[in-house]
């Protein structure tokens, strides 16, 4: 590769691991290009960018960033995971592939500028989406408001089925 296209690469990546909530590094020694296309595009679908790249360019990407801490684990075939959003899509696709396949192997994970063990990842994998635990966060803050609203609806039903039994002992 040029020297020219390995800086503008360098730049590339260090502009997207600026940005970045998490990134993702595997080891996809053994897979095919139809197996990496195919993670590819799970991944792609999560919102996550999936790419092969040099390990000495990464590592001069990850300069500055929250994602330095990651040159240890910069050795042998390196692919990497990149998420700008959520970073609990791409930690469930990437576990769920390292599961099924025998050559996938997951290395690590940055978040936020801390690394996360294999055990890490896959309990973030077990996380519930961001939508879903907003949606349980709404339904925890409106409890209590519906909670009141029912009992004090229940007052002037009481009193209304109060006066129903009045009426029907009065009329026999």
């Amino acid at each position: 590769m040029a020297t020219d296209n390995k800086v503008q690469l360098v730049e590339e990546f260090a502009a997207k691991l600026a940005t970045a909530k998490a990134a993702f590094v595997a080891d996809y020694r053994g897979l095919n290009v139809d197996e990496v296309n195919e993670l590819r595009g799970k991944l792609r679908g999560a919102g996550v960018e999936y790419r092969v790249v040099k390990n000495t360019l990464l590592r001069l990407a990850a300069k500055g960033t929250d994602f330095e801490c990651l040159g240890d684990y910069l050795q042998g075939p390196t692919a990497i995971a990149i998420a700008q959003e959520d970073p609990v899509a791409p930690a469930k696709v990437l576990a769920e592939y390292a599961k099924d396949s025998k050559f996938f192997e997951l290395k690590t994970a940055v978040l936020e500028g801390k690394i996360l063990s294999e055990g890490e990842v896959k309990a973030l994998a077990e996380l519930p989406s961001r939508e879903v635990l907003l949606g349980k966060m709404l339904g925890s803050i409106n409890a209590p408001v519906s909670n009141f609203v029912g009992v004090l609806a229940a007052v002037p039903r009481s009193l209304v089925q109060v006066l129903g039994a009045i009426r029907d002992q009065k009329a026999a």
